[in-house]
């Protein structure tokens, strides 16, 4: 009976030991660290991420454009280090003091590294200058508050006092529902400044990024002398699903795309990310000699 308990304690002791040095093996290959590989939503093929961002952001399979930030728009488009921030410090007074909004408004701005869902500034494309805002939809999914507005706004009135051509990169899911009425008033501000622009004579290019939807589709990103968009950019002002509940219809494929709205006159180009700031060099250079 002895003989047979001690056996059994000395298989127990002998399988804890195994065990312990298969998960001390274990532990020493190495890890793969989470973010490193990223899904493809065009071909659902897996990128390795760096090479992706190598490529502006572009997955070097199917051509589909992931969204990028305001801060790497930047880097892309315009001449190195010549870009001035307007309104770098602007936030918002939380004018209806929506509950939780300002904490909310905290956290973004520690992840994103900007203050708002708009960079406002001046800066040059290939030398040649302009005024240039860029939405972030990755600052509550670029959506327009008071402060955004604003920040638009006033570069406008600067393309005016400086008699530049204004860009303006839009993405944006809409109205800002936690400023409620003072986010709705923007749309309109804005369009009445780019008519100021217009009334001057001065250029606006529109560039349309995935997702420009909601308020800002329906007023100042529609308003552009040149409407360009990049590849496979949803455009619109109510959700699809929303439409075919309304009118009752099936809507036809790739509907609100770019590439739709380029088919039936809503945009003047579809423009590749490789080519865009080369592109937006040439209509500069164009306007200044005809101005």
């Amino acid at each position: 009976m002895l003989n047979k308990f001690f056996k059994k304690t000395k298989y127990i002791t002998v399988s804890q030991r195994a065990l312990k040095d298969i998960h001390d093996d274990l532990s020493k290959k190495p890890s793969i660290p989470n973010g490193m590989w990223v899904k493809c939503d065009g071909c659902g093929k897996v990128l390795y991420k760096n090479d992706m961002e190598k490529n502006n952001k572009v997955c070097y399979y199917c051509g589909y454009h992931f969204r990028m930030s305001a801060l790497e728009r930047v880097d892309l488009i315009l001449d190195k280090e010549s870009f001035y921030e307007f309104d770098k410090d602007m936030i918002t007074a939380d004018p209806i003091e929506f509950k939780g909004y300002k904490d909310k408004i905290k956290n973004i701005q520690k992840k994103t590294g900007i203050k708002e869902a708009v960079i406002t500034g001046k800066g040059t494309i290939g030398q040649e200058p302009a005024i240039i805002c860029i939405m972030d939809s990755n600052f509550m999914m670029g959506s327009m508050g008071s402060v955004v507005g604003e920040k638009i706004t006033r570069a406008v009135e600067k393309a005016i006092e400086l008699k530049l051509p204004l860009i303006i990169f839009t993405t944006s899911g809409g109205a800002r529902m936690q400023e409620g009425i003072f986010s709705l008033m923007q749309m309109a501000k804005v369009s009445g400044a780019i008519n100021k622009l217009n009334e001057e004579g001065l250029l606006y290019v529109s560039v349309l990024t995935d997702p420009t939807t909601g308020g800002v589709t329906a007023s100042f990103a529609m308003l552009g002398d040149i409407i360009l968009a990049e590849p496979g950019a949803l455009v619109g002002f109510a959700g699809k699903r929303v439409i075919e509940q309304t009118i009752r219809q099936k809507l036809p494929e790739g509907f609100q795309r770019a590439e739709f709205l380029l088919q039936h006159g809503f945009i003047d180009n579809i423009v590749s990310r490789e080519n865009l700031k080369e592109t937006l060099r040439k209509i500069l250079v164009i306007h200044s000699r005809n101005s």
